[in-house]
Order: C-alpha cells, then structure tokens, then sequence
C-alpha cells in the first residue's frame, strides 16, 4: 500500500469526519453520514496498520475515530450515578489491590519503630542526646499528653486530619518516584520509635500506648495504604510488562489515585477521634475499642467490599468512556 497516495484520496473524507465530531449539532443526516464516514476511516487505518504498522498517518487517523466515537456515544453520565459506582466499586478494588502491600509496609514501619525505640531506650547516652534531662522529663510528663488537648477539639481534628491528608496525598501522587513513599514511612517510623523510647526511658511507655492506639490504628493504616500505593505506581513504571511505560503508569495512576480521595475520608474520621476521643477522661478500652472500631470498618471495606469489587472485574481504573480509548481496533 501506498500511505501518501491513500492520504491524498482520503484526506477531504477524513476532514469531514473530524469536522462532524468536532460539531456541537449534528442533524439526523449528518449523525448517519459520521457513523459511514467513521466505518470508511476505521478500514483505512486497518489496511494502513496491516501493511505498514503504525505510522504518523495512523496515529491521525485513531485520533479522529477515537473523537468520533465519543461523539458517537458520549453522552454525558449523571454524576449521581458516578459516586456509588466510585465507592461501591472503584475505590474499594483500589484499596483491595494493595492489601498484602500495605501489611508488608506495616510490619516493616512496627519492625523500624520498634527496633528504634529499643536502642535509643537501652542506651542512656542516645536518650541524652536528644535533649537536656529536664526538657525531656518535660516531654514524657507533660507534653505529650498535652498535645492532644492544647488547642480546641475542633481546631486541632482539622490541623491533623489537613496534615495526614497532605502526606497521604504525596506518597500516592510522588509514589512514582520510588523514593518519596519510602522516605515518609521511614521518618515516621523513626519519629514514633523515637518518641517511644523518650516516653519508655521515663517509664511512661504506658501513656504512649494508651495515647496512640485510639486514633493511630486508622490513622497509621491510612498512611500504610497510602505508600503501597505509590510504590506499586512506581512497579508498575518500573515493570510495565506487555504494555508501553507510558500506558502502564497512565493506568496505575488513574486507578490508584483513587486511594488518595478515599484516605481524605478515613483520615477525616481518625482526625475526629484524635481531636475528640484521645483527651477525653474516658475509659481507656471505650477509648481503643472506638479505634478499633473505625479500624475495623476500614479494613472490612478494603478487604471484604473490595474483594467483591474485585470478582467483578474492577481494578480502581476509569472506565473506557471516562479515559478516553487507549487503543482504537478496527472492526
């Protein structure tokens, strides 16, 4: 086949296809003349691929027939009927892919925080390192705990959960990276091990559980969920398989992007428990057992909703029609 001599017979019927799906009105006559014209294309780029396999003509021409089809089908969808199927469906396969990544993440950040916190307890001069006896004395009696009761209920729920939501949203959106997820979890992981150990070396490890287990179960899980999410972004740029980079990482992108919106939401309700449950002068299994409680909840959507929306063949992915057809077949 002769790609330029078909490029100047078809050139003017080719206009004519972008120029009717590019038209806001069509006519009865004009919806049937785009559905031959788009029929006519679809066999030029199928002789086209055949004999010559892609090429700039090609490539034109998918990007006509890709508008035409939506111009075709597109009709707008309710947006009522788009957030049930995002969390009924998406959000939760999103988050069931990256469950045995995210419990590895977690057995790994206890593995640091503990390892962390052991060494600088045992050793008097490591703790003395980190401040002067008074000001760390300082910390363990008061400080900590003051932390979650310093500032207005409110206030302070909103500073958290605006601070969690920030980091959650860079170790998905600079997952790609490799690097940023990894840094995070770390420093977090050593930040804890280390304030454990301050609290332990006064003997007042007790008050560091009791305060961290209400809201840092769901909290923590959050950011767990998050850095698997990134990294398996990462992979999926790093192992592309059958698919180009570009194709693959457009794909992990789209779908776990997801995750970010959803631990918005769960990092919402661990910011209400820290700002209204932690300080409370409760009982201290009510307070846990509420942890618990949202903890649980979360991992039964993520494992048990997100199973089902597994079977059912979602991946957290856009839809054909919201993404745009990555690859026109013809036929």
């Amino acid at each position: 086949m002769d790609l330029d001599a078909l490029t100047a017979a078809r050139r003017a019927e080719w206009a004519r296809l972008d120029e009717l799906s590019r038209s806001r009105q069509l006519s009865g006559a004009e919806v049937d003349e785009l559905v031959a014209r788009y029929r006519a294309a679809s066999a030029d780029l199928a002789d086209a691929k055949t004999s010559i396999g892609r090429s700039v003509q090609g490539d034109h021409i998918s990007t006509m027939l890709a508008r035409a089809r939506l111009r075709l089908t597109g009709a707008p969808e309710n947006v009522l009927r788009q957030i049930p199927r995002f969390f009924v469906l998406q959000l939760p396969a999103a988050l069931y892919r990256v469950r045995w990544l995210t419990l590895a993440i977690a057995l790994g950040f206890v593995a640091v925080a503990t390892v962390v916190a052991l060494w600088v307890a045992g050793d008097p001069a490591l703790v003395a390192s980190l401040g002067s006896r008074a000001q760390l004395e300082q910390y363990a009696e008061n400080e900590f705990t003051d932390y979650y009761s310093e500032n207005p209920a409110a206030v302070f729920a909103g500073t958290v959960w605006t601070n969690n939501a920030w980091i959650a949203a860079q170790c998905v959106l600079f997952g790609v990276t490799g690097i940023w997820p990894v840094m995070v979890l770390v420093q977090n992981a050593v930040g804890v091990g280390t304030a454990a150990a301050v609290m332990v070396a006064f003997e007042r490890g007790d008050v560091f559980v009791l305060y961290i287990l209400p809201h840092g179960l769901l909290e923590l899980t959050s950011i767990f969920v998050a850095g698997a999410a990134g990294l398996q972004i990462f992979w999926a740029w790093v192992a592309p398989g059958p698919r180009t980079r570009g194709e693959a990482l457009a794909a992990a992108g789209r779908s776990l992007a997801t995750i970010a919106i959803g631990l918005v939401i769960a990092l919402g309700v661990s910011g209400l428990i820290e700002g209204f449950v932690t300080a409370q002068p409760w009982p201290w299994p009510l307070k846990i057992g509420i942890g618990a409680t949202a903890l649980g909840l979360f991992l039964a959507y993520m494992l048990i909703v997100g199973r089902r929306a597994h079977r059912l063949g979602e991946t957290g992915d856009l839809t054909e029609y919201e993404a745009g057809t990555p690859t026109l077949v013809a036929g």
